[in-house]
C-alpha cells in the first residue's frame, strides 16, 4: 500500500500554536491594562482553554460561545472585570496575525507535496486561521484547507473527513493517512472515518487513553520513514 493523500492538523503539528497564543494573550492583557504576568495569567488562560476546547470535541459548547465564553471564565477566575466580546475579538485579532511554523514544517511540506496530495483539517475560528494557516508561505502547498468553523463539522466527527476528501474527489481511504499531535481530535477522527493515523509526539508523553494510532512519530521528519515503509493492512 503506498498513500496518497496526506491529511495535516495544523497547530502543534506544522504550526507552532503556543507561541501565536502567548503572543497574542499577551497583547490583548497589555492593551486591556492588565497587569500580566506571564507566569501567572497565561497558564490559567491555558487551563481554561484546554479544557473548553474538549468541551467543544465533545459537543458540549459550540465555536461561536467558546469565542467569548474562554475569556468570561478568565475574567472569573481571575475576579478581574473587562468586557469579554471586546477582549475575544481583539485577542483573535492578534491571533490571526501570529504566525509561527515548526523549523521542519516548510522543508517537509515542500518536499511531501511533490509526491503526495496535502491537505489541512483544523478545529478551528475562520477569522484565525484563514490568515495564519492559509496564506502562510506554506498555505499553497495544500490542495484543500478545512476550517471546522467554516463548514460546521469539527474533528473527530468523521464527516469532516468526508467532507474534506469529497472536496478532492478522492474516496480510497486506504490511501490515506491522518497526521496530528492531538490523540482525541486528530487520531480519534481518523479512527472514526477508517484512516491509517500517525501520532506527532514531540514531547513522548504516555498514551493512557486507550487510543491506538496506526504510527507514532516524535520528530516531523520520521514521516518521510513512515512513508517509504507503511504498514500493509488499513486500520
Amino acid at each position: 500500500m503506498q498513500y496518497e493523500i496526506i491529511i495535516f492538523d495544523a497547530d502543534e503539528t506544522l504550526f507552532d500554536f503556543n507561541k501565536s497564543e502567548s503572543e497574542a494573550f499577551k497583547n490583548t492583557m497589555l492593551e486591556f491594562n492588565i497587569a500580566y504576568d506571564e507566569a501567572y495569567h497565561l497558564k490559567i488562560y491555558h487551563e481554561i482553554n484546554r479544557a473548553i476546547w474538549k468541551e467543544f470535541e465533545k459537543r458540549l459548547i459550540t465555536q461561536e460561545q467558546l469565542k467569548v465564553e474562554r475569556f468570561k471564565r478568565l475574567s472569573d477566575h481571575l475576579n478581574i472585570k473587562f468586557n469579554e466580546a471586546e477582549f475575544a475579538k481583539l485577542y483573535m485579532k492578534h491571533l490571526s496575525q501570529a504566525s509561527f511554523l515548526y523549523d521542519e514544517s516548510i522543508d517537509l511540506i515542500e518536499s511531501l507535496h511533490k509526491e503526495y496530495r496535502l491537505i489541512i483539517i483544523t478545529n478551528g475560528l475562520t477569522d484565525v486561521q484563514d490568515n495564519r494557516i492559509r496564506k502562510s508561505i506554506i498555505g499553497k502547498f495544500f490542495e484543500d484547507i478545512v476550517i471546522s468553523e467554516e463548514v460546521g463539522l469539527s474533528k473527530p466527527d468523521p464527516k469532516i473527513f468526508e467532507h474534506a476528501l469529497s472536496n478532492i474527489n478522492h474516496t480510497d481511504k486506504s490511501k490515506v493517512l491522518m497526521v496530528g499531535d492531538s490523540l482525541t481530535s486528530d487520531i480519534q477522527g481518523g479512527i472514526n472515518f477508517s484512516i491509517n493515523t500517525c501520532w506527532f509526539n514531540p514531547n513522548k508523553i504516555m498514551n493512557n487513553t486507550g487510543i491506538t494510532p496506526t504510527y507514532e512519530i516524535s520528530a516531523l521528519t520520521e514521516l518521510k520513514d513512515i512513508l517509504k515503509n507503511p504498514i500493509l493492512d488499513n486500520k
